[in-house]
């Protein structure tokens, strides 16, 4: 008899839908290594987080980005088909920092970049 109650509760256990397989999914995004900071088409490129996308993808993103721009003090709306918007702070004579977030459909890409103008 206790044999067969645990058989039947270790059946439960093992058939039973696990809380991650009916929990609603939701991506949370990651730091990426930055690399060469200055290979980006800008000044320094100081922080990179991705949701939805791998850190290579976003790289790329960003290069292009900053290609984009039209100048130092140019900004891109869309590029790769993900719609950007930059919001600049620290604004002085010799630089500013920026902040960019690329989004398309689940995925988004930002970074945080400084410009000497």
């Amino acid at each position: 008899m206790r044999l067969t109650f645990a058989l039947v509760l270790l059946a439960a256990v093992l058939l039973a839908p696990s809380a991650s397989a009916t929990a609603p999914s939701a991506m949370a995004s990651k730091g990426c290594s930055i690399g060469d900071s200055r290979g980006y088409g800008t000044t320094y490129v100081t922080k990179i987080s991705v949701s939805g996308t791998s850190c290579r993808a976003a790289r790329s993103l960003i290069r292009a980005y900053h290609a984009c721009r039209p100048g130092k003090s140019g900004k891109c709306r869309s590029v790769k088909g993900y719609s950007c918007s930059e919001h600049r702070f620290n604004k002085g004579r010799i630089s500013y920092d920026s902040n960019v977030t690329c989004r398309k459909g689940g995925k988004t890409v930002k970074h945080t970049y400084t410009q000497f103008t």
